[in-house]
């Protein structure tokens, strides 16, 4: 248990933080710099921004976590509080912030739930329908909106000098989500024990025998958090399923609300920002660096360059600011009082599990 708190209060070293922060905002001083488009007079166009859809945006925002806290209750039928439920969701979307797209925060969120006298099959249960729910909602609409806006989407070069990448990594990015979900709700929902017997026959193998033992003990954990869902309502689900789809849908609309505070859209115009922003987050999906850094900003630029011109770099920086330095300063101040709020104070973690990370959160409290 010790090695594996170390490896989460690693994850969530404060000092992390400012890799993702360098890789954004170096982004906008490279274009700003390098390209005749973007200038530090675009970044000065804030203060013709109308104040109303800011705000709204960051209700937008408000909504988003609510939503999410909320779901995490009910997945729990009440056994975890609004307050033990706003902690685990704002240090979840720290995790996830501060860990390449690839990767998520899905362990610590584990480890979390644990924390707060979640039992470890729940708390897997709880972490697996999560991923489950809100990969469902990008598998059932980025296709829909692709198809529907196929030629603004697929003619678009991310840089790469043609359009051929983003079908490419539309497409393999999707296909992993897919083939991910599937495999976790057949496994969760269906056949349990298959799931089991896949990571062992996996691991038979003479140059996989070495991963053989923590792939047995996954197995068991897939068959653990399978039983703490037997028996669940339609009430239940349904909790889950418009919770996920509250959060989601104010997470896409933020974007809409708050380009509102530079120009004006007709409703064909938020749709196709809405559905560009659903297939974008396919493609942050496949990010290797923390919190899609980097990937998020080239994509977003050459995909709303068209529409926004002149406002792309402010509405680039307003939007990650929004719906991601938000998260990177949350975490490094809710961290140390749920560090204090679980074990007491920082000193009282297991000094054989304590890394770099939790001396920084007294610094930080």
């Amino acid at each position: 248990m010790s090695q594996s708190r170390k490896k989460i209060f690693k994850t969530l070293n404060p000092r992390k933080v400012w890799v993702p922060v360098a890789i954004s905002l170096g982004f906008v001083a490279y274009k700003i710099i390098t390209d005749e488009k973007f200038s530090v007079e675009n970044l000065s166009l804030i203060f013709s921004a109308s104040i109303i859809p800011l705000v709204v945006a960051a209700i937008m925002l408000v909504i988003r976590e609510l939503a999410y806290i909320y779901r995490l209750r009910f997945l729990s039928d009440g056994q975890l509080s609004l307050t033990a439920s706003t902690y685990i969701i704002l240090l979840w979307e720290f995790a996830s912030a501060v860990t390449p797209s690839v990767v998520g925060g899905t362990p610590v969120a584990v480890f979390l739930l644990m924390k707060e006298k979640i039992s470890l099959g729940k708390s897997l249960a709880y972490a697996m329908v999560t991923a489950i729910f809100d990969n469902l909602y990008l598998v059932f609409l980025s296709p829909l909106f692709y198809i529907l806006y196929y030629e603004d989407i697929a003619s678009l070069d991310l840089g790469t000098g043609g359009t051929t990448t983003i079908k490419a990594v539309f497409y393999t990015s999707y296909g992993l989500i897919l083939f991910y979900t599937f495999i976790m709700c057949y496994s969760l929902f269906v056949r349990p024990r298959w799931f089991k017997w896949l990571m062992i026959k996996l691991t038979s193998l003479r140059w996989t025998r070495r991963w053989r033992y923590a792939a047995y003990q996954q197995g068991n954990e897939v068959m653990l958090a399978s039983q703490e869902l037997v028996g669940k309502g339609f009430k239940y689900w349904w909790r889950i399923a418009y919770t996920t789809f509250i959060s989601w849908t104010s997470r896409f609309l933020l974007l809409n609300v708050m380009i509102l505070a530079f120009i004006d859209m007709n409703m064909v115009e938020h749709i196709l920002v809405f559905g560009k922003q659903v297939v974008l987050w396919v493609f942050m999906l496949a990010s290797p660096t923390p919190g899609s850094s980097g990937i998020a900003e080239i994509g977003f630029e050459h995909i709303f360059d068209q529409l926004l011109g002149s406002y792309t770099p402010i509405n680039t920086l307003l939007w990650r600011i929004f719906t991601y330095f938000t998260f990177l300063l949350a975490g490094v101040i809710v961290l140390p009082r749920w560090i204090k709020r679980v074990f007491g104070s920082p000193k009282d973690v297991d000094e054989s599990a304590q890394p770099e990370a939790v001396e920084d959160l007294a610094d930080h409290s």
